[in-house]
């Protein structure tokens, strides 16, 4: 039982909570962007082990659907579904059960969040496969990573409204930047294989793009939620968050594997950073 524990935990990336905290940031601040303040403890434990628990789920159903590509490259070739150590029944079904544990916490906010818990479900599912399909697939995964925002406002207002889906937007951004740092680490791979990802698409514009994709992101929350307003703190988180996407583009303008990939691992301080900057806005602005 603990190696079946331990092959559990290896399966939903346990031992990197870097993964889950990319999508916690953004759900947390559009609680309180939604709230005007703090949303309570009932929420936030919500969308935290919400959060923690989908993300788990996604990965089991990437596994499975990756499970062919992934043997040919070096930083996948040894998940448990890719080695055979978990076959891919087994790993549908802790997926499905984590799944429906995320559920039933969605079952105690209200009808609105209930009814946007499907989309999500819906887009979660899809973005596995995207990467046969489409040439940019990081933006299906923006949209995936990004729908605690108005899952977040349904909850509170009981009503998705138009900031939601803007903060929506620009987190998408945000998404692509961090996501094909990603990619860049296993370009050479994907090419290979023939995987379609952002790396690929963008070619030799990638970094150009990312910083692009950053400054798109940090752009479209300071006018959404109307930094000048809001005063010092979420100037100062703002601030904070570009010192960081210069710092990551430092990281990756030679391309290498090592750089790419903290740059990547580093993102959930940038995410950080935003949120602190909304939380004190609401506290002190």
């Amino acid at each position: 039982m603990t190696g079946k524990l331990k092959l559990y935990l290896d399966l939903i990336r346990w031992n990197r909570p870097a993964g889950w905290l990319l999508l916690l940031w953004p759900s947390l601040a559009a609680l309180w962007v939604a709230a005007g303040g703090f949303p309570g403890w009932h929420l936030i434990a919500v969308f935290t082990l919400g959060t923690i628990l989908m993300r788990s789920a996604g990965c089991c159903v990437n596994d499975v659907a990756d499970r062919d590509f992934d043997k040919h490259v070096q930083r996948t070739a040894n998940r448990p579904v890719t080695s055979g150590r978990i076959g891919t029944k087994e790993a549908l079904l802790v997926g499905a059960v984590l799944a429906l544990c995320a559920f039933a916490l969605v079952l105690t906010t209200n009808k609105a969040a209930i009814a946007w818990s499907f989309a999500a479900l819906g887009v979660t599912l899809i973005y596995p496969y995207a990467k046969r399909y489409v040439s940019m697939p990081q933006a299906v995964l923006g949209v995936a990573f990004s729908f605690g925002i108005p899952m977040a406002f349904a909850a509170v207002q009981g009503d998705v409204p138009p900031l939601a889906w803007g903060l929506l937007l620009g987190n998408l951004f945000w998404v692509l930047a961090y996501d094909t740092e990603y990619a860049m680490v296993d370009r050479d791979d994907d090419l290979k294989i023939g995987m379609k990802t952002s790396a690929i698409t963008l070619g030799r514009w990638d970094v150009a793009a990312i910083a692009g994709f950053y400054s798109a992101y940090l752009l479209i929350w300071a006018a959404l939620l109307d930094a000048p307003a809001r005063g010092l703190w979420l100037a100062l988180g703002l601030a904070g968050a570009a010192a960081q996407v210069a710092w990551h583009v430092v990281l990756i303008k030679d391309r290498s594997r090592e750089g790419c990939f903290k740059a990547f691992r580093l993102n959930h301080w940038l995410g950080f950073s935003v949120f602190a900057g909304v939380v004190l806005s609401c506290r002190f602005g």
